[in-house]
């Protein structure tokens, strides 16, 4: 049986930016900002909101790297400090529940297989459907309304004991 992982964005990629100062940010067409709500800065790295006055990077970040006519980037918030989340198993976070989503299906040559859009509490079962067809290789998940990238789901297969 298959099931699906969620993971964010390596923290490595982006612990060192933080150092920068604002002017070579700028010159990166990078932004510092500070969370004024929550939820609402979601950070691609720990795959959860920031607190209100947490430290972010606004930043172009390419989510779709595959050589293909799908290659695509956008922006992204990261958090200072944040860890690398990877969600146990079939585990889905606020992070994603509590919005609207963009389910994108991609196929081992990234190219797209099928798309839809989906309130966040009925995204399991939209994982689970897009992952029943063989051609998917890898999810993307988007906010619906801002298009932004928020994470890659993968197929996970699950052992007896957790079944």
């Amino acid at each position: 049986m298959h099931s699906f992982q969620l993971s964010g964005l390596p923290e490595q990629a982006f612990s060192s930016l933080f150092d920068l100062s604002d002017a070579e940010l700028t010159g990166r067409n990078m932004q510092r900002i500070r969370a004024d709500s929550h939820p609402g800065f979601p950070c691609r790295v720990s795959l959860a909101d920031a607190q209100i006055g947490e430290e972010l990077l606004l930043l172009a970040f390419e989510h779709q790297p595959g050589a293909s006519p799908y290659r695509a980037s956008g922006p992204i918030f990261v958090r200072r400090h944040a860890r690398q989340a990877v969600l146990p198993i079939g585990t889905l976070s606020p992070y994603v529940t509590n919005r609207m989503i963009s389910l994108r299906a991609y196929d081992a040559d990234h190219r797209m297989v099928s798309a839809e859009v989906c309130e966040g509490p009925n995204l399991e079962s939209r994982i689970e459907r897009a992952f029943a067809d063989e051609r998917t290789a890898y999810l993307h998940l988007h906010h619906a309304s801002r298009g932004c990238f928020f994470c890659r789901v993968d197929r996970a297969a699950m052992d007896s004991s957790n079944q």
